[in-house]
C-alpha cells in the first residue's frame, strides 16, 4: 500500500516532500487533496514540473501527472544519474523544482543535471540567488553536495529564467544547527533587469541595504551589483549573513513603484533583526537560545534531519515546517518541534 498524504495543507510544499522521500525510500506515495486549503487547489505549472522532475530521475509510474489535478499518485523507480530538462512554462520559481531533486543525492551513484526554465528570481520562493549562497552550503553542511549555475534571469511575470541544478552523490550527516558560532561578516548582493540600467537600480539597491547594515553595526566584508538579461523587468538583492557554523539569507524583490531604496532596507532590515538574535542570554529563566537558521531555511532542512537525524534551531516554526514534519513522520521517520521550537530527528 502506498503512503497516504493529506495534501491539503502547507501548500505545495506537501507535495514536493512527500516526491522526494518516495524517491529516496523507495516507497509508493499518493498524495490527496493537492493544495486543497489554497484559493486555487491542485496541481499548478510550478507543482507539475516539481512532479515530471522527480519521475524523470526515478522512472516513476505516475497517475495525476495533469494541471489542476488534486490526487497524484507517484510510484519511484530507482533513482539514477543523468540529464533532465523541464520548463515550468510560467513564472514559476525554478529553485523549488531544484528543491524536489536535492535530496535524491544520498541515493545516486551518478550525478544529476537538473535544467529548468521559468522564474529564477519571483516571489514566495528562493530567488536563485538565495539557494545557491544558503541553501546549498547550508545541505552541504548535511552531506548534501550540489551546485547551481544561472544561464538567465526569469523575473514575473514573463519567467524565461534558465539554470541548472548538479547533484553529485551525497553522504547522509547528522544535521547541527544549535549554534551559529563566530560572526564573520555580512555580504550584499543585488541584480536588475538590464532595462532599470539607466535608473541605476541594482546600485541603489545595494546602497540601501549596507547603508543600513552598516549604521546597525553590521559589517559588510562584499557586496556587488549586477544587470542581467531578462524578458521581464525585475531586481531583487540579498543580504548573506556568514558565522562559523551557519549561513543565514533574507531577500527582497522589487515591486513596480516601490523605491529601490526601500526593497534593499527591507531585506538589510530582516538581517539586522536576526543578528540582533544572538545577544539572546541561554541562561535558566532567560530569552531562548538565538535562532541558527533563517525562516525560510527552516523547512528546507527538514528532509536532511528525516534523513540523517540532528537538530536545526529555526528563526520560526512555520506552517512549512509542521506540514514538512508531517510529512516525513507519514514515511516512518520520528521528526517533530520540542518545547524550545527546536526541529528535531532522531
Amino acid at each position: 500500500m502506498p503512503v497516504t498524504i493529506d495534501g491539503s495543507a502547507g501548500g505545495g510544499q506537501v507535495l514536493r516532500s512527500a516526491l522526494s522521500l518516495a524517491a529516496v525510500t523507495g516507497e509508493a506515495v499518493r498524495v490527496e487533496d493537492v493544495r486543497g486549503a489554497r484559493p486555487n487547489p491542485g496541481l499548478k505549472h510550478q507543482h507539475l514540473a516539481c512532479v515530471e522532475a522527480a519521475a524523470a530521475v526515478c522512472d516513476a509510474d505516475v497517475d495525476g501527472a495533469e494541471l489542476g489535478s488534486d490526487v497524484v499518485a507517484f510510484d519511484p523507480g530507482d533513482p539514477t544519474g543523468g540529464s533532465v530538462a523541464v520548463d515550468v512554462g510560467t513564472a514559476g520559481a525554478a529553485t523549488l523544482v531544484f528543491e524536489t531533486v536535492l535530496p535524491l543525492g544520498v541515493v545516486v551513484d551518478d550525478p544529476i543535471e537538473l535544467t529548468v526554465t521559468g522564474g529564477t528570481d519571483v516571489a514566495w520562493s528562493p530567488t536563485v540567488d538565495y539557494y545557491r549562497d544558503v541553501r546549498l552550503p547550508l545541505a552541504a553542511r548535511a552531506g548534501w553536495r550540489a551546485t547551481v549555475d544561472v544561464s538567465r534571469r526569469g523575473f514575473y511575470p514573463g519567467g524565461g529564467g534558465e539554470a541548472t541544478l548538479r547533484v553529485a552523490p551525497s553522504e547522509r550527516e547528522r544535521v547541527a544547527f544549535d549554534d551559529r558560532g563566530a560572526f564573520r561578516g555580512a555580504r550584499v548582493e543585488a541584480v536588475a533587469s538590464s532595462d532599470l540600467a539607466d535608473a541605476d537600480v541594482a546600485d541603489r539597491l545595494v546602497a540601501a541595504a549596507v547603508d543600513d547594515l552598516e549604521t546597525a553595526n553590521v559589517e559588510v566584508d562584499m557586496s556587488t551589483a549586477r544587470s542581467v538579461r531578462a524578458p521581464s523587468t525585475g531586481a531583487g538583492v540579498l543580504v548573506v549573513l556568514d558565522y562559523e557554523a551557519t549561513t543565514a539569507g533574507f531577500s527582497a524583490l522589487g515591486e513596480p513603484g516601490t523605491p529601490a531604496e526601500d526593497v534593499g532596507e527591507r531585506a538589510a532590515a530582516d538581517a539586522v533583526a536576526f543578528r540582533g538574535q544572538e545577544r539572546s542570554s541561554p541562561d535558566a529563566g532567560g530569552p531562548r537560545r538565538p535562532p541558527v537558521v533563517d525562516v525560510h531555511a527552516a523547512d528546507q532542512l527538514v528532509l536532511a534531519l528525516a534523513l540523517a537525524s540532528g537538530r536545526v534551531r529555526p528563526a520560526a516554526v512555520t506552517e512549512h515546517v509542521r506540514a514538512n514534519c508531517a510529512v516525513a513522520r507519514a514515511f516512518g521517520f520520528d521528526v517533530r518541534v520540542d518545547d524550545d521550537g527546536v526541529i528535531v530527528g532522531e
